[in-house]
């Protein structure tokens, strides 16, 4: 990985995050009610870039990159989607740490090291 691709996940990944906190609590109070298209396009436009980042090999909905703005998803198949969304991009987070002098750092190229959480799952 290089620095500029950690950065990158990170922003999407709190984004991603954001709105699923969001949508879950609407989903809550009504889970069959539209998604607005506001809502919509950010969700969107999150997913694009998380599929830009997953590629194939880490992608979670085979056939899926974002929701159609003309058939609206309720809340609760966003939540879901994101749900799924979120937990592959902890997988291929998870596949570019590793632990150096105690740490969880990002694997880059350079010889340089980022510092992060561990991993949500640890094996």
């Amino acid at each position: 990985m290089k620095r500029e691709e950690v950065e990158y996940l990170e922003k999407i990944t709190g984004k991603l995050e954001g709105l699923h906190r969001e949508i879950s609590t609407l989903s809550k109070k009504s889970s069959v009610d539209a998604l607005n298209i506001f809502k919509l396009k950010m969700l969107n436009s999150a997913l694009t870039t998380a599929n830009a980042i997953l590629q194939k090999k880490y992608k979670p909905i085979d056939g899926f990159d974002f929701f159609d703005e003309d058939d609206v998803p309720s809340n609760s198949d966003a939540a879901v989607v994101l749900t799924l969304y979120l937990e592959e991009l902890e997988r291929y987070r998870a596949d570019n740490i590793v632990m150096r002098s105690g740490v969880w750092v990002y694997k880059l190229s350079n010889d340089v090291f980022i510092r992060t959480s561990p991993p949500r799952k640890i094996k």
